[in-house]
């Protein structure tokens, strides 16, 4: 079972990926998280993403390309996987596609977390993250016990400069020019499914596992 997730950032895809990972017993695969690990690692692959991050460029798509299939060739992928945040433009989409050709496999499920654009917005303006730990917290959804205080360790909370309502209308700008003809490009696949993430955390959840057969 190998799925892609697909919405604009804050629609809640990261949220629903790690709960099909956790429920069916897969890995929950993001880009940034491969980044990390093979540059603490020290791997050829992640010297030379280091090298591109260190200039503040973006990962070259081949590059991004091959740490994927870097990561989905371990033996803990062998029953599929859920990628978030990859492919995120057409380019990187028709890598990944013949890549997987290449060892005869390809994508199962494109499952896109529809959200409309106010909504992300006022969403994302909620979210706090701690300042020592990273946790994150919603002040509506998911408030901490004591406001402004991570439950986690007791660091401060903050509204982080990626979640303000004019770095949040840019992101989702370049979401729509770049990430979202991938829509097409999944529907074209014939593998698309739509899930409205308007509703809550566990009704959106209920839609993924009916639309994976579960």
């Amino acid at each position: 079972m190998k799925i892609i997730m697909l919405g604009a950032p804050g629609a809640g895809k990261g949220t629903q990926a790690k709960m099909i990972a956790d429920d069916y017993g897969v890995p929950h695969i993001s880009t940034g998280d491969i980044f990390r690990a093979n540059i603490k690692e020290g791997t050829e692959l992640g010297k030379k993403a280091k090298s591109y991050m260190d200039k503040g460029e973006l990962v070259p798509d081949a590059l991004t390309c091959d740490l994927v299939m870097d990561r989905i060739a371990k033996e803990d992928c062998k029953n599929g996987f859920v990628l978030d945040g990859f492919p995120r433009t057409i380019p990187q989409a028709e890598a990944l596609t013949e890549a997987l050709q290449k060892i005869d496999q390809s994508m199962d499920f494109a499952i896109d977390v529809e959200v409309d654009d106010e909504s992300i917005i006022a969403r994302m303006g909620g979210r706090r993250a701690c300042t020592e730990c990273g946790a994150t917290y919603h002040i509506v959804n998911i408030p901490p016990a004591k406001e402004g205080i991570c439950d986690r360790c007791g660091s401060a909370l903050v509204l982080r400069d990626d979640d303000k309502p004019e770095t949040v209308k840019k992101r989702l700008s370049v979401y729509h020019e770049q990430t979202q003809p991938l829509i097409d490009y999944y529907k074209e696949q014939g593998i698309l499914h739509a899930v409205d993430g308007m509703l809550s955390m566990e009704e959106v959840f209920a839609a993924i596992k009916k639309i994976l057969g579960a």
